[in-house]
């Protein structure tokens, strides 16, 4: 069977009745679902057992709880991706053990901080694409959807930074299909079309026809002709991993998962965060001006290097309580391997603990004034007094993102380039979240973008 076989099988993955995604859907329905998940935690503590058909969860809210999860017992529970796989197949972020481990290490060089020196010429291109694009749409006039405009210029800075080539699919449409999946709820009619033998093909509905496009992603990327030769992107640590007889676990199904992972999760959060970011910007004067203020001292008129970047405290900070306020990961989920026991609670093999660090990242347990946004918190001497696991954006302990610092780096060079030539004015309704595999405003963020007068 080919890899395309392969992962075209996994589509008939959509809708699985077992799928936590699937039954978290009525609980996180309604304008702001959050609100519904702060009340619970609030009105019933740090633990509280939900049982569903033939599954039991666990929703926590806690930070020691966190910490027995991910960190003291971490060897205990899993990560849990089912439903998804479609998605990352059986990529870095949806295995456990030696596994993981052995297809982790290959590419953990790509993301140590030497190396982003390699990258960032590329960075800078892709955000160049993107202020040509911006331009086109401030004498336009037409109105943007921000996620949509993040997310496409996340997946050319992957292509060109880390798999050295242009981006030879229409991010835009990929993108479209890729949300098409992600809203789990979508799934329902194939769920309930396979139930009753009307479904005959699973590929005739659109969340399915969603996962074939993105499926052809990843062999669009591997054909396409790199823009260079260097020789210490992640695509040439993949393939050196590929052709490694001491790596047998990394074949060319497992480069196309990576790639698959990166084109997901290696966009997602830093278009996420870049988009809340535009929105805080056009709601805070205050926060615009402070993040062009730090560019303006740090490197003036002249294009900035990445050691410019890394003295961006300010707009790394604003990047950091984005993440806070909205966090892409609402909810961390594992399976217990085994019984334990958290707060009195015994736990079984096989329940599913959903950590909502949402609940945590707004809990005046560990936050002043949680609901108010704030960059300074994350100064150097209000973070020496945070509680420790009370700020998951990239998860903890082993299992956290690989790509956390690369993100801000992404972050903390497009911010204050985009900002500094064109005004984005959020023109849509109060914002509402959408709660599925991530957090993301209900109705998109639909923005309208103006060029700066020099």
């Amino acid at each position: 069977m080919s890899v395309a076989d392969v992962q075209k099988e996994k589509s008939h993955d959509l809708g699985e009745e077992q799928s936590i995604w699937f039954k978290l859907t009525p609980l996180l329905k309604g304008s702001n679902p959050m609100q519904v998940v702060m009340h619970m935690c609030e009105k019933y503590g740090g633990v509280i057992p939900i049982n569903l058909k033939d599954q039991k969860l666990w929703f926590m809210s806690d930070v020691e709880h966190f910490r027995r999860v991910l960190v003291t017992n971490a060897d205990n529970y899993t990560k849990y991706f089912d439903g998804i796989r479609p998605i990352f197949g059986d990529s870095m972020i949806t295995v456990d053990g030696n596994l993981w481990q052995n297809i982790r290490t290959p590419q953990q060089p790509a993301f140590h901080p030497k190396a982003f020196d390699n990258y960032f010429p590329f960075l800078v291109e892709a955000i160049n694409a993107k202020c040509d694009r911006f331009s086109e749409l401030a004498k336009s006039g037409e109105t943007v959807e921000m996620v949509e405009e993040t997310w496409t210029l996340a997946a050319d800075m992957v292509c060109r930074a880390l798999f050295d080539r242009k981006m030879p699919f229409n991010p835009h449409f990929v993108f479209k299909a890729v949300k098409t999946y992600t809203d789990v709820s979508s799934h329902k009619s194939i769920r309930l079309g396979r139930q009753s033998g009307e479904l005959k093909d699973v590929s005739e509905v659109d969340p399915a026809k969603a996962v074939d496009t993105w499926l052809s992603v990843p062999e669009m990327v591997l054909g396409e002709d790199p823009l260079t030769t260097r020789e210490h992107t992640l695509m040439a640590m993949l393939m050196k991993a590929k052709d490694d007889e001491n790596i047998p676990d990394f074949d060319e199904k497992q480069v196309i998962d990576e790639l698959k992972q990166y084109l997901w999760a290696g966009t997602e959060t830093t278009a996420l965060t870049l988009a809340w970011t535009f929105y805080i910007a056009s709601q805070h004067e205050d926060v615009r001006e402070k993040i062009l203020a730090e560019a303006e001292e740090v490197y003036g008129g002249r294009e900035p290097t990445i050691e410019d970047i890394q003295k961006l405290t300010y707009t790394k900070n604003v990047a950091q309580e984005t993440l806070r306020m909205f966090p892409p990961i609402w909810a961390l989920i594992r399976v217990a391997q085994e019984d334990d026991v958290i707060e009195g609670h015994e736990i079984k093999a096989g329940d599913k603990m959903v950590m909502c660090t949402y609940a945590a990242h707004h809990s005046s347990k560990y936050w002043n004034n949680p609901e108010e946004f704030d960059p300074d918190r994350f100064s150097p001497d209000r973070m020496k007094r945070r509680v420790k696991y009370s700020y998951l954006p990239f998860g903890a302990g082993k299992r956290s993102c690989i790509g956390g610092q690369f993100s801000f780096l992404e972050i903390c060079l497009a911010l204050p380039t985009l900002l500094k030539r064109f005004q984005p004015e959020y023109i849509g309704d109060p914002i509402q979240l959408n709660a599925t595999v991530t957090l993301t405003p209900k109705g998109g963020l639909p923005f309208r973008i103006t060029e700066r007068k020099s």
